[in-house]
């Protein structure tokens, strides 16, 4: 659950333009920092007509960085947009698509466009910040600001959300905001005492589940019982209702799919045939009566569940059905989406791990549990160093919400590991998190799934590096910021995946394919536990 998370790696560079220097509000901005100004040589196709000024900043125990002019275009208008979505999507990749750029540009600090571009967003242009130390300026809203940015350059229609601009939409200087995080924060609240017992009870169903179509067919799709273990959960801790009990029945899961289908289809790759894809889903916006009839189950559903929140809400000035349009977009989006992306992501670096490290977390989680009287709490898991680490690398290696966004304020100067960069007010800034949280001047081994990277000191310092809640993992979500409000709610969720699965088994094996949305997990083995 967040206002901003759930829906997913990383040099010479060029100089100053002629005659560029830092402007009055700059110089300023660097006021408590010595400023050096000295002369450098362009490269010999770079080089201007005329000696260009840069500047160096420096602060104690660190090396001086040069001000550079952010390198990349964004091509002839209308052809660039749609040459750089092709090449995103299909002719190179996503993450490809990044790294070609910082090799042409010898920077990760740089200009792109972004899709969907044409005819979807009126302006694609973004500059890229593709490493670990300038991506957080995206966490700072008194620089940026993050007015209808939760899915990018566009924003889909509100008829897809009541006819309200939903709590993400919001940027934190907007009145309705704390007010509706506030609420989500009153819901967290209200229920964490539920989390726990519910999530036993609704993943001991998933684990049977898997059980028997293995028993029956040798192999089950973990994502089709996670989908409807996920929903089933957040319902009945949030709200006290059984989806299958009520109206709704078993058809949340395939009706929130189509609905945010509709709404992320510009950004997300649905493996079809590239010029079906492009003209069904990234070049105009599908029609939210697609999705009416669907949204409105959803809607009753949660309407009729979630009175004592709404009750809350109208103490807040709040309306009953503005409230309710927001706890569903919270808990459908945001919580189910987050644990649609990123349970089957986690379970693959984990069984991909192999079973050395199944046994480990075996050992430790049911150590814990028995020291703790056979319960399961809170306190249990705090003695599970390992598998609060294991959680944490998912998080890191393969972050939920990859992409983010933010408006810069006012003339900014932005850093990377290597330059300084001039942003002027009004650009829009893009940061690709895996890049970010794989980078290698920050983590040893990026690309390579390490259990125990964040156990013990060393690695606890490094928390502040995991970012996958629009913010560090070791600062907290207030009505302030736009940090995901269910941040440690969602962290703790993802513990008591990997707990379950290790109290009940010594390890699995499973296969692995692409999906829109991470990974397609199919479960072949599970050993059951023998000790």
């Amino acid at each position: 659950m967040a206002s901003a998370c759930s829906p997913l790696t990383s040099v010479h560079l060029q100089v100053n333009s002629p005659g560029k220097s830092l402007s009055p509000s700059s110089t300023t901005r660097l006021s408590s920092r010595r400023v050096v100004v000295r002369r450098i040589r362009a490269s010999v196709s770079e080089k201007p007509s005329v000696p260009a000024p840069s500047v160096a900043v420096s602060e104690p125990g660190e090396t001086k960085l040069p001000l550079k002019k952010i390198p990349g275009n964004y091509g002839i208008p209308f052809v660039g947009p749609i040459k750089d979505r092709l090449d995103y999507f299909y002719n190179q990749g996503r993450d490809e698509f990044f790294k070609s750029k910082i090799q042409k540009y010898q920077s990760t600090v740089l200009r792109a466009n972004m899709p969907p571009g044409p005819f979807i967003a009126s302006n694609p242009n973004v500059v890229a910040l593709l490493d670990g130390k300038s991506f957080p300026v995206l966490f700072d809203v008194t620089k940026v600001e993050k007015k209808d940015l939760f899915t990018g350059t566009y924003m889909p229609s509100t008829d897809l959300t009541g006819g309200y601009r939903i709590l993400s939409y919001l940027d934190p200087s907007e009145p309705k905001h704390a007010k509706l995080k506030q609420l989500l924060f009153f819901l967290l609240k209200s229920t964490r005492d539920k989390v726990i017992p519910q999530f036993e009870a609704c993943y001991t169903e998933l684990f049977e589940t898997l059980e028997k179509e293995l028993a029956e067919k040798g192999k089950s799709s973990f994502q089709t019982a996670n989908d409807q273990a996920a929903f089933n959960f957040l319902a009945r801790a949030f709200f006290g209702s059984n989806p299958p009990d009520t109206k709704l029945g078993v058809d949340g899961p395939s009706l929130i799919s189509k609905w945010v289908l509709i709404q992320l289809g510009p950004v997300l790759s649905l493996g079809l045939p590239k010029y079906v894809e492009e003209l069904l889903i990234h070049t105009f916006p599908l029609p939210p009566f697609l999705v009416k009839k669907d949204y409105q189950r959803l809607y009753d559903f949660f309407y009729e569940s979630s009175g004592f929140v709404q009750d809350e809400a109208e103490k807040l000035g709040i309306s009953r059905e503005e409230a309710c349009h927001n706890l569903l977009f919270a808990t459908c989006f945001n919580s189910f989406g987050g644990m649609k992306i990123f349970f089957p992501n986690m379970l693959k670096w984990i069984g991909r791990a192999g079973v050395k490290l199944h046994t480990e977390l075996a050992q430790e989680i049911r150590s814990a549990i028995r020291s703790n009287g056979g319960k399961l709490t809170m306190a249990a898991m705090e003695q599970m160093p390992l598998m609060k680490s294991v959680v944490y690398e998912g998080f890191r290696i393969e972050p939920p919400v990859p992409l983010q966004y933010g408006k810069a304020k006012k003339d900014l100067l932005i850093e990377s590991h290597d330059a300084v960069f001039e942003v002027k007010e009004g650009e829009m800034l893009f940061g690709f998190q895996p890049f970010a949280t794989k980078d290698p001047k920050i983590f040893d081994r990026p690309e390579e799934f390490v259990a125990d990277r964040f156990m013990g000191d060393d690695g606890e310092r490094l928390l502040k590096h995991v970012l996958w809640s629009n913010g560090p993992e070791t600062e907290h979500p207030t009505s302030g910021n736009k940090q995901c409000v269910g941040k440690d709610f969602v962290v703790l969720m993802s513990r008591l995946l990997v707990v379950e699965l290790f109290r009940r088994y010594d390890s699995f094996e499973i296969e692995v394919a692409k999906s829109a949305l991470g990974a397609a997990v199919t479960v072949t083995s599970l050993k059951r536990a023998s000790f």
